[in-house]
């Protein structure tokens, strides 16, 4: 049980502090309620336009356990006499990081995924899961030869995967530099190299955050999910990315709808052609009546669904 500290005379009355002295003192009778109080307030102030060049934070940034120094250094401050200059008024000793090649390699990645991940809206929880495996992938010395920045958008596909929330390669590519065959390459080294799972995509992955994006309803999400489970289910379109067979049964859920969305607007948001659409609808739509759920309202009916 937390006990308040308080003037035994006034005990309701503000105390005020003496950050100085480290002292409470009651604002009634000037008691000294208490001492050696710790100030939990910032050391310095530190304006970034301040005038001088003089840095007065002392901590440095968060450590990052993932470096092999720890993220320890020595920065040299700006030279204030004329000791610090040589003949010619150059300066004799340079702001330098003595940081290692590894961990330089680790930091320029790391910034890399942080990067990818703020073009896409990646929370932190995928982002450090990401940094974890560019870590063990860069101490197995595995993929020794391949792109850094690669490496580091396959580490980051895989921890989209891993968390549950897979992101097409399409996505990746994006807000990569690099090409998809080669993210592919280190995706497929990586799984075999480090015992790496991943879970099989499905179509439910993706359902939800296209059907967002597109502003379609609740009931139009709830059809086309039914739609794409029950195709794969019955094997209606074998062979079939599930990606693809998302935007088929989106589009065919939509059209069924008075929220009605062109294979085009479906094509943009998943991030696969029109005649990709087109091919699974088309073998989805023959079975269509077994594919709808039972309680869905149709504005248009089955037999007057798009053919193609």
């Amino acid at each position: 049980m937390s006990s308040k500290v308080a003037c035994k005379f006034h005990p309701d009355a503000p105390l005020i502090e003496d950050y100085r002295a480290g002292d409470q003192i009651c604002s009634e009778c000037g008691l000294v309620v208490g001492d050696r109080v710790i100030d939990v307030g910032s050391e310095w102030r530190t304006f970034s336009n301040e005038k001088g060049g003089e840095d007065k934070s002392r901590v440095g940034g968060a450590e990052n356990t993932l470096l092999g120094s720890s993220d320890l250094s020595t920065i040299i401050g700006p030279g204030r006499g004329g000791a610090s200059f040589s003949s010619d008024g150059n300066a004799m000793y340079n702001n330098r990081r003595t940081v290692s090649s590894s961990d330089r390699t680790l930091m320029n990645a790391f910034r890399t995924i942080s990067n990818m991940s703020d073009r896409i809206n990646l929370p932190r929880t995928i982002i450090d899961r990401a940094n974890n495996l560019f870590k063990m992938v860069s101490d197995g010395k595995n993929l020794k030869g391949r792109a850094n920045d690669a490496i580091a958008a396959a580490c980051l596909y895989i921890a989209c995967r891993q968390e549950g929330v897979p992101r097409t390669f399409k996505e990746i590519v994006a807000v990569s530099t690099v090409s998809k065959k080669e993210i592919g390459r280190c995706f497929k080294l990586i799984l075999k190299a480090h015992d790496t799972s991943v879970e099989l995509i499905t179509t439910g992955d993706f359902m939800s955050r296209f059907c967002g994006t597109l502003s379609l309803s609740r009931d139009v999400q709830k059809a086309a999910t039914s739609i794409a489970k029950k195709a794969v289910d019955l094997d209606i379109v074998p062979g079939r990315s599930p990606i693809s067979v998302a935007a088929a049964a989106i589009y065919m859920a939509s059209q069924a709808s008075d929220d009605k969305r062109t294979q085009r607007e479906i094509a943009d948001i998943a991030g696969v052609a029109d005649v990709t659409i087109r091919q699974s609808y088309k073998l989805m739509l023959p079975r269509a009546a077994e594919l709808f759920p039972q309680d869905f309202k149709f504005t248009t009916p089955i037999e007057n669904l798009p053919q193609n």
